[in-house]
């Protein structure tokens, strides 16, 4: 198990009470590594969002950023190593074969865990789907190192440790984690948490080649049939440009009718707070903050809710978020652009005959007054 600091102590005096002498076989491991997630072809945008993350933090540490790519044989895997140098990557990492077509735990495990032994990264970073977080675990028990979860930030101190920032205790603190004596040091982040880096086109500079060493008949797990998330009747929040959502302040689950009806209107996606999902009122799907998803939309409209730390991670990377509540110290209205102290019952409606009339001009819909 890894040592950890958390916030609640001083972070250097904490440091300095954990951590001891690296283990000198740990003192090879350097350079930054993303792992890029290539399911069916498609490259996870999660994984082009980390390597801009990784991109700062291998840059204060002065090492490189490596991507690392694991799949099929064929063109898309190749298309996705040539594609990582795009977003930073100084280098990349590749396993290649056809056993790695299906994600299976057993056989990225063997590929990841197995480049880690031979190339020893100081850190290594993953998306938090659902994907990464089974991949992520795997590999971090195998390894006997530390993983943080679910970060919302991430940052090297002084010393060149990795500090993961993620929210606890049900989001109501933040708290740091330090894998200290241990490596590499293990972090997974949200889809939508760190900023889309942008793409410039450029060459690839050094690939590296892992064989794999496995044949079908060595993993137990068989795939029997696949069913893609664009296919699915679940939402697409964490990447809709447009989020309507709404909260306990509704006052019951007919008038979430609203936010939906609104959302309909501008070609948006809809949303809500914890306790919507709680009381049963909406699908755990839609849930937006620390234990659900988290957005960085264009617009974000947030109806009746109050805006607790817990929604907040999951929000904050918003372009614009407007907020309604009836409350005006609601903590939402601490980080809305736009802060509505107003009924959400009579607002929403009149949002949407607004915005019916604008979109639809030969609409019968009037503002009411």
């Amino acid at each position: 198990m890894s040592n950890v600091t958390k916030t609640a102590v001083p972070a250097a005096a904490g440091r300095a009470a954990a951590k001891k002498e690296l283990p000198e076989h740990f003192k090879a491991y350097k350079h930054v590594w993303v792992f890029v997630e290539l399911e069916r072809g498609q490259v996870h945008p999660v994984s082009w969002e980390l390597m801009g993350a990784g991109r700062r933090l291998a840059d204060k540490l002065k090492v490189n950023l490596a991507a690392v790519v694991v799949g099929p044989e064929g063109q898309s895997t190749r298309n996705a190593a040539l594609e990582s140098f795009c977003y930073g990557a100084d280098l990349t990492y590749l396993v290649s074969d056809n056993v790695l077509a299906d994600y299976r735990n057993e056989s990225y495990t063997k590929a990841l865990t197995e480049l880690v032994n031979t190339y020893k990264p100081e850190i290594l970073l993953l998306g938090a789907t659902t994907l990464g977080r089974d991949l992520a675990g795997s590999v971090a028990t195998t390894l006997s190192t530390g993983l943080t979860a679910d970060c919302t930030a991430l940052d090297v101190d002084a010393d060149g440790s990795l500090a993961a920032t993620r929210p606890t205790f049900g989001g109501s603190l933040l708290c740091t984690i330090y894998t200290l004596n241990y490596r590499p040091q293990m972090a997974t982040v949200r889809p939508r948490v760190m900023p889309m880096p942008e793409r410039v086109e450029r060459n690839a500079a050094r690939i590296i080649v892992h064989p794999l060493g496995l044949v079908e008949d060595d993993i137990v797990t068989k795939v029997l049939s696949f069913l893609p998330d664009r296919d699915s009747e679940t939402s697409n929040l964490a990447y809709a440009d447009v989020v309507v959502a709404g909260g306990l302040g509704l006052g019951s689950p007919e008038n979430f009718r609203l936010v939906r009806e609104l959302a309909t209107l501008l070609g948006a996606e809809y949303g809500c707070s914890r306790p919507l999902v709680q009381k049963g009122w909406v699908t755990s799907d839609r849930q937006i903050g620390q234990t659900g998803k988290t957005i960085r939309p264009k617009l974000y409209i947030a109806a009746g809710i109050s805006g607790a730390i817990q929604h907040r991670v999951g929000v904050e990377g918003a372009d614009l978020i407007v907020a309604i509540n009836t409350d005006k110290r609601a903590p939402i209205f601490d980080f809305a652009h736009v802060a509505i102290v107003s009924d959400a019952m009579q607002l929403l409606p009149a949002l949407t005959a607004a915005f019916r009339a604008r979109l639809l001009p030969n609409s019968r819909a009037r503002i009411a007054v």
